[in-house]
């Protein structure tokens, strides 16, 4: 997309894995943005789906890498031109008014590292609806990360954890909140997340994968800031705690219900990830004590 050589150049960052059915929609938001300047890179891991071929009809410039999604995302931004990178997912929509409103918070002060960029879940399933309810109470608190960010300084903190999929959106705010800058700011514009499909299965199986590398988050970011992302008693008090939560009990009690089920298979998906990390380090059969499997 052509904008005013005047205004930054946004470089929009998309990994993909056989995303044809959403990523449509997701370029489309973007062609509708009321901000001209704008580069789409789409970071693909091989689909074996149209994603490829609907990225490019659509202008994007196109990567292929295998990787999880933070190293899709620090490939992106190593090979991003713009002042400003933001981040999406593929089954986001941009709401026109994004952008604009990004880059308008992002430059009124040099002590701003990051921005927040409120989300809409949208979805045919029971689960989606419930999710889409937990999420109005999330509005600026720590659940909610950054996602566009001034390229200089996300190069500078070295981008995205790439050995970590538990919060690894969370990585590169707050590297970017250690040195010394404002990851909070946010706007009033919402990307609207399509999950359509989800399902309480799906989920829990998301929940208890990502979960595997929650030890080494904790390790790396276990200050208050990350244990109020992580504590399920945090979570809990600030549901039951927030203005208009009860409003519609048989919802409120859903999402309690449903973020229980959510950590006790994180809780297994962290077990399994310390269990599988202290069987790596044990000594190897037969070798000196102090040698260690790689």
């Amino acid at each position: 997309m052509a904008g005013s050589r005047s205004e930054p150049l946004v470089s929009v960052i998309i990994p993909t894995y056989n995303s044809e059915n959403t990523l449509g929609l997701a370029l489309a938001s973007i062609e509708r943005q009321t901000y001209g300047n704008i580069e789409v890179i789409v970071v693909d891991s091989f689909s074996t789906d149209s994603t490829v071929e609907i990225a490019r009809r659509a202008g994007a410039r196109v990567i292929q890498v295998r990787g999880e999604r933070a190293r899709a995302k620090n490939i992106g931004l190593r090979s991003a031109r713009g002042d400003y990178v933001l981040f999406i997912d593929s089954d986001m929509e941009l709401t026109p008014r994004v952008v604009e409103e990004a880059v308008e918070k992002a430059t009124e002060d040099p002590r701003i590292g990051g921005v927040v960029i409120p989300e809409i879940t949208v979805g045919d399933t029971l689960v989606a609806r419930i999710r889409r309810y937990e999420r109005l109470f999330y509005r600026g608190t720590p659940v909610e990360s950054a996602r566009f960010f001034p390229r200089r300084l996300a190069l500078e903190a070295g981008g995205f954890d790439e050995d970590l999929v538990f919060f690894e959106e969370a990585t590169l705010p707050a590297k970017i909140r250690r040195m010394g800058y404002r990851v909070d700011a946010r706007i009033e514009a919402p990307i609207i997340h399509h999950e359509e499909g989800v399902t309480l299965t799906r989920l829990l199986r998301k929940k208890y994968y990502y979960a595997k590398t929650a030890w080494k988050y904790l390790q790396r970011y276990g200050d208050v800031y990350a244990w109020q992302q992580v504590s399920p008693l945090q979570r809990y008090r600030m549901l039951v705690t927030s203005p208009g939560f009860w409003r519609r009990p048989h919802l409120a009690l859903a999402v309690l219900g449903l973020k229980t089920l959510e950590y006790l298979a994180a809780g297994l998906g962290y077990l399994a990830g310390r269990l599988h990390a202290a069987r790596v380090q044990e000594p190897v059969e037969g070798a000196p004590a102090e040698a260690k499997t790689p």
